[in-house]
């Protein structure tokens, strides 16, 4: 079920925002802000991951921002962010795919994939416990906002594949291990 309806934001410094801290098996023990988690050499906490797929089998990618803290400019998933402390995951991925992309898709959580990667141009780190969620949109057109996403389109995850093995700077750090996460469920092409 797809809902295009424009969803309301309101400007947040999302740098400010809480995360939830993680230990190796992805228990909860503490929380700090966004900015401080990833601050070299990085704290582990809870992210997400969003990949939208097409019944044709494409996937949703965007184009981070050249506004972005972290990996401004690189190809990524649909959407992907951070849980508030003891909020679902599932919750918070639907409203950002909202946030980022103007979109409302129902979501079904497919794994986990565990990563660090280190901003070599802005000095960030990423250390996260990424949960990987998909869904499937077929009826609506993104809407991005432009401070988030640079652009978009549909890309088939083997020609995906191919490219971030060519090209793999021009990715996110995170993206292949997400895609695998999400493709080798039944539920996408």
């Amino acid at each position: 079920m797809t809902d295009t309806t424009q969803l309301p934001t309101a400007p947040t410094d999302r740098e400010s925002l809480p995360v939830e801290l993680v230990d190796t098996a992805g228990n909860t023990v503490g929380s700090c802000a966004v900015s401080e988690a990833h601050r070299a050499p990085g704290a582990p906490h809870r992210a997400f991951s969003v990949l939208v797929f097409n019944s044709r089998g494409q996937l949703l990618l965007q184009q981070r921002a050249l506004g972005k803290t972290r990996f401004p400019a690189r190809w990524s998933n649909t959407c992907c962010g951070h849980p508030a402390p003891g909020q679902p995951v599932a919750e918070a991925a639907g409203i950002r795919l909202g946030e980022e992309m103007g979109l409302r898709v129902a979501l079904t959580e497919v794994g986990v994939y565990r990563y660090r990667a280190e901003d070599p141009r802005t000095g960030y780190v990423e250390h996260e416990w990424d949960h990987v969620l998909i869904g499937l949109l077929d009826d609506a057109a993104p809407q991005p906002d432009p401070a988030e996403v640079a652009t978009y389109r549909w890309m088939n995850p083997d020609d995906l594949r191919r490219q971030m093995r060519d090209e793999p700077h021009e990715f996110s750090p995170w993206f292949a291990g997400v895609l695998e996460v999400a493709t080798a469920q039944p539920l996408i092409p």
